[in-house]
């Protein structure tokens, strides 16, 4: 189990995150992190835009779905 530490940053709070837990998710000094909450009521911190990612989704599929049509615009 990793383990982070909560401080103070100015009037706000931060956590500090260890080189090891940097190094697991790939990330440096001035990436942006997105909490999201899971359905078990926990959170998941991740270095990846979940908004980001359904919209790939859906397009992959409008992609699969549409491809002949697009397939004739491309000519």
């Amino acid at each position: 189990m990793l383990t982070m530490k909560i401080t103070t940053v100015g009037a706000s709070s931060g956590v500090i995150l260890s080189k090891e837990i940097m190094a697991k998710l790939k990330v440096q000094k001035g990436d942006t992190l997105y909490l999201t909450e899971t359905p078990d009521g926990g959170f998941r911190i991740t270095p990846y835009d979940p908004e980001f990612e359904r919209q790939m989704q859906l397009a992959e599929q409008i992609m699969h779905d549409d491809r002949d049509i697009l397939r004739a615009l491309a000519k």
